[in-house]
């Protein structure tokens, strides 16, 4: 089949981004990104990794809490956790911290010693901003002694990859981890193209992406997740402003409350019927101008809440 130059990828997609990272063609992908992302010498580089069955039912594409991760063990004995996170998360960090323990827990079996444990590392790739002190778009957290800054053990490594401070940088990228991060941002054209060509791993990624992009079957999961993301997007929006206008209706009826009583009990009863946010935004402010009830009628026929 022909490939669709019409369909857009959005890579941060996680059915995208887990058929690309975490396949079996994929392999050499996930394994240059890892290594860049650890930034490991060429002494020290992984070479081979093990992918753990994180398949979910198809039926289930539509749920976003069903989780497309990406799970590998390296013949280095580590265990990494990759996972695109698009939308802001409350309690981000403790919601890696469980996660992470999942698969640190997990590894030991009735009999098992604790030296068998293996090191484990969470990648979080974030479309949002969750650092706001610095511009750095990597942070590394594992655990030091608080005064000599010296390590524990090796155990427990948490890697934060933040994709808008990657879309602020005023040049060309450094290294192999920026060229992953202006992939990752949906980049096109000539930009792509330098750097399919200044590295083999992302020229395979993009080659995975032909070929994602001209199954039938896989594009329709993919719209499948993306429906999931969009519309939770939406809830959340809805939500928001549900609770902004909620609050709006709060402060117009606390005050109707204290400045006429009683009297104004027709006009808080329908004001709390109103729901459109930009309405009520435009009659705060105007509302403790008021000094009668008649002004209030005025005010808010005005604004299109009551007949005239």
């Amino acid at each position: 089949m022909a490939t669709d130059s019409a369909f857009t990828i959005r890579r941060t997609n996680d059915y995208f981004f887990k058929r690309v990272f975490g396949s079996e063609e994929g392999k050499d992908v996930l394994i240059d990104f890892l290594n860049a992302t650890q930034n490991r010498p060429l002494h020290d580089q992984i070479k081979r990794v093990k992918l753990e069955d994180r398949e979910i039912d198809p039926e289930r594409y539509l749920d976003k809490a069903a989780r497309l991760d990406v799970v590998v063990t390296t013949e280095l004995g580590h265990i990494f956790h990759v996972e695109v996170q698009v939308e802001k998360q409350f309690y981000l960090p403790k919601r890696i911290l469980y996660y992470w323990s999942g698969l640190y827990h997990r590894q030991l079996q009735q009999g098992t010693p604790f030296a068998q444990l293996l090191p484990t590392v969470s990648i979080s790739i974030l479309g949002f901003t969750y650092f706001q002190e610095d511009e750095r778009y990597h942070h590394i957290f594992d655990i030091r002694d608080t005064e000599t800054g010296k390590k524990l053990n090796e155990d427990l490594e948490l890697h934060f990859l933040e994709l808008t401070k990657i879309k602020k940088l005023a040049r060309g990228p450094k290294n192999a981890l920026e060229e992953w991060l202006i992939y990752l941002n949906d980049i096109q054209g000539e930009e792509l193209e330098a750097l399919a060509m200044s590295n083999p791993a992302i020229r395979k990624a993009l080659t995975i992406e032909e070929m994602f992009k001209a199954d039938a079957s896989e594009r329709r999961l993919y719209e499948m997740r993306e429906k999931a993301f969009l519309d939770e997007i939406s809830n959340v929006a809805g939500a928001k402003e549900e609770g902004e206008a909620k609050g709006r209706i709060d402060d117009i009826c606390k005050f109707m409350e204290a400045r006429f009583g009683a009297e104004s009990q027709t006009i808080q009863d329908l004001v709390r019927n109103m729901t459109d946010l930009d309405v009520l935004n435009r009659i705060v402010p105007r509302i403790f101008m008021v000094a009668s009830l008649e002004e209030a009628n005025v005010l808010l026929q005005g604004s299109g809440v009551f007949p005239q």
